[in-house]
């Protein structure tokens, strides 16, 4: 759960332009970058707010700048061997109150670039509308078990691609 982890914002400092590396002292964003750089498979889970990202998780992905300026401005690629010629892919899940699905179009583009910038390739997504209560969608089966199978999706299609 990122609202858990204690993930210093951006600063804007551009200092990872020259570096590609953040200059915030360690916090918990260190072990993030290293489960990122290491799986081959990511599925975010959010809830929207106010058609966006809720305020700790786009904080995780504004800290993603550094590697937005390694891959576009310094050109170093990943080091990590264990993902090194495979594909990656990922996955979203979003879930508002908002009956119209175009309410998700902004936060689905934020994660596409997200995963992009740790080349992860964007396999598909689940968008819920119309859960505005907290733990409502617990009691719906019906999108539970379409979370599950995105998920099994994802897993399948890794294993058949990275063969």
């Amino acid at each position: 759960y990122v609202r858990k982890l204690d993930i210093k914002p951006c600063r804007g400092c551009r200092a990872c332009d020259t570096t590609g590396r953040c200059i915030i002292p360690d916090d918990d964003m260190s072990s993030v970058y290293e489960k990122i750089e290491t799986c081959n498979i990511i599925i975010v889970s959010t809830p929207l707010y106010f058609c966006n990202l809720p305020a700790q998780l786009k904080v995780l992905v504004d800290r993603s700048q550094c590697y937005w300026a390694r891959k576009y401005l310094l050109e170093i690629k990943s080091k990590k061997s264990k993902v090194k010629g495979q594909r990656r892919l990922g996955g979203f899940i979003c879930v508002g109150a908002g009956k119209s699905k175009k309410l998700f179009q902004g936060v689905k583009q934020t994660i596409k670039y997200f995963f992009n910038v740790y080349n992860i390739n964007y396999f598909d997504d689940l968008i819920v509308t119309g859960i505005d209560i907290k733990g409502e969608i617990r009691n719906n089966l019906a999108i539970l078990k379409d979370a599950f199978l995105l998920g099994k999706k994802i897993s399948e299609k890794i294993v058949r691609i990275n063969k």
